[in-house]
């Protein structure tokens, strides 16, 4: 849709395209819980960028995505960024960053962030026949953008979030269990409940 886009919105670059929605892929071990799953949601942004550019636009997402979890009232101490090794480097990315939760099973991803490089439009372009490069007026240039994509398992956020949230005090020698969801998050903003137990006094 890249082309569209920009043809109807007349953007320049850098322009970005959010989207969220099901996503399927041929999982040849699912069973890990919410890690592994055949369906699930995705959200993901596909940012492009002048080439030249992609590095510090990689720079700028992988913050921002941090600090969006951390804005939504994760705990520091439960979240960071890794920086992929070469080795678990996608084919096609020049960079990989992820965005990890302390689940108690250990780190896990919650997001990735990778710096594409031109090899989607560049791919689309071979197989489809179809031009997709920018016309850049400044440099009076042609040029492939490069994509900064960050992308994350709604699933898993969810989880991470609550799990986050969860909490338990001492009241009356009783544990009471408290979901500490950020207002942004939480489904209810404000309730007014009655002191007494007495269920007569509990209105239907």
């Amino acid at each position: 849709n890249f082309v569209n886009i920009v043809t109807t919105t007349r953007k320049k670059l850098p322009l970005g395209i959010a989207q969220i929605g099901k996503a399927f892929r041929n999982e040849i071990t699912p069973g890990n819980f919410i890690f592994r799953d055949r369906e699930f949601e995705q959200m993901e942004i596909e940012y492009f960028v002048k080439p030249g550019t992609d590095e510090e636009w990689h720079k700028h997402w992988v913050e921002e995505r941090y600090n969006w979890y951390l804005g939504l009232g994760m705990r520091q101490e439960n979240v960071r960024v890794r920086r992929l090794e070469p080795e678990e480097q996608a084919h096609y990315a020049k960079d990989t960053y992820e965005v990890e939760y302390l689940f108690p099973m250990g780190w896990s991803e919650l997001e990735g962030i990778a710096n594409r490089t031109d090899f989607d439009l560049r791919r689309h372009a071979e197989f489809s026949g179809r031009e997709l490069d920018y016309f850049d007026e400044e440099s009076g240039e042609h040029i492939v953008p490069y994509v900064i994509e960050p992308s994350a398992g709604v699933d898993r956020l969810f989880m991470a979030f609550l799990m986050d949230a969860y909490d338990e005090e001492e009241v009356r020698n009783e544990t009471r269990v408290i979901l500490r969801l950020h207002k942004d998050l939480a489904p209810i903003k404000v309730a007014v409940l009655p002191l007494s137990r007495n269920e007569k006094l509990v209105p239907p």
